[in-house]
């Protein structure tokens, strides 16, 4: 009986040695303070209200201002002798842009020759008739016959005159000369020497002017509702993803494009340093102002971590804390949140997630 009782008492002495151990003591996490080095790589900004502005993403393409794009079609058929310009260059009004070798001026060049010809006859009988009239032998009716004659034929040399200039013909070179005919931007390219080319060859180059260009979004059936007239829209590209083009939707289109079934909206916007090339895509930012105001603070100041959002609060350099935000609304900028935060309270919006991390440990 003694035995089993030592034995009892025993394993009780064992089973509450136990449980002491498996009781967890609380982790005290140690203070943490940042120092004048590491203060000086982030920014403390204090919390405060705006007008809630709600931002919708579109996508789109940068495109030359139809109103401003010169199409060019030959009139003339004929071969390409030489082409002085290359896709992209600069041009100005008149400069020759290519030659064409055609046989059409040969017939030019002949009609203004016999037409001369034909001139000088016309001269000679006029001057005679002029005397004999004078003389009192010819009649009124045969000077004024001889005198409309001349008339005629000066006019058809100034319209084969007129052909050769319009047509830029060069009797000298043999060729017809194909000048700018505005300043701007070559956009497209289709000619070549050697070419053979014709009325029906199409556009052989397209100058635009670059100084204003149309951004064309694309509107999505979901943000239809979203999207108005007069919006004011933020965009940006790859190619200067540090600078933010600033506009508004100038025409919004009536009904879906047939292809891509997505409603377009135009976007116009100057262009004076010729950074918006056409081809360029374009991220657009549809900004709705929704009334009333809100706690606002960066983009930038959420960390993102488990599915939640946070914010570090800052109250000194050894008190820093990290808090759950519940974010309402939202564009490319900046944030607005319906819980978490009062108005006055200071937030790190730099360099927070390193901070984060050594607060937690990760």
């Amino acid at each position: 009986m003694n035995r089993i009782n030592l034995l009892a008492t025993a394993m009780l002495l064992l089973l509450t040695a136990c449980g002491e151990k498996e009781k967890p003591e609380d982790q005290k996490q140690e203070k943490f303070c940042i120092d004048e080095k590491f203060k000086r790589k982030i920014q403390i900004t204090t919390v405060g209200e705006a007008a809630v502005v709600e931002g919708y993403q579109l996508n789109g393409r940068i495109e030359s201002n139809p109103n401003k794009v010169v199409n060019f079609n030959s009139l003339l058929s004929g071969i390409v002798t030489s082409v002085h310009f290359n896709l992209g260059d600069k041009v100005t009004k008149g400069q020759v842009l290519a030659e064409l070798q055609s046989t059409e001026l040969t017939g030019y060049q002949s009609d203004i020759s016999n037409t001369n010809a034909q001139l000088k006859l016309s001269r000679e009988k006029l001057k005679a008739v002029q005397s004999l009239f004078d003389d009192g032998i010819a009649s009124r009716k045969e000077l004024v016959e001889a005198q409309s004659e001349l008339s005629v034929l000066q006019s058809e040399l100034r319209r084969h005159q007129s052909n050769m200039s319009m047509y830029s013909g060069s009797a000298a070179r043999g060729t017809f000369q194909i000048k700018a005919p505005e300043t701007g931007y070559i956009t497209a390219k289709e000619i070549n020497p050697g070419m053979q080319i014709s009325p029906d060859s199409g556009p052989l180059f397209t100058v635009s002017d670059l100084n204003d260009v149309w951004v064309m979004a694309n509107i999505y059936a979901s943000n239809i509702q979203n999207i108005y007239s007069g919006m004011e829209v933020q965009i940006r590209t790859i190619s200067y993803p540090d600078q933010v083009f600033k506009g508004k939707i100038t025409t919004l289109a009536h009904v879906l494009d047939n292809e891509t079934k997505v409603l377009k909206a135009r976007i116009e916007l100057q262009n004076p340093d010729f950074r918006l090339k056409p081809g360029m895509i374009a991220n657009i930012t549809a900004l709705r102002h929704s009334g009333g105001s809100m706690i606002c603070i960066p983009v930038a100041a959420i960390v993102f971590a488990d599915n939640q959002d946070y914010v570090l609060v800052y109250q000194d350099d050894c008190n820093i804390g990290i808090r759950k935000v519940k974010i309402a609304h939202k564009n490319n900028d900046q944030v607005y949140l319906s819980e978490g935060l009062n108005a006055g309270e200071k937030i790190i919006t730099k360099n927070q997630l390193l901070l984060y991390n050594r607060i937690t440990g990760q």
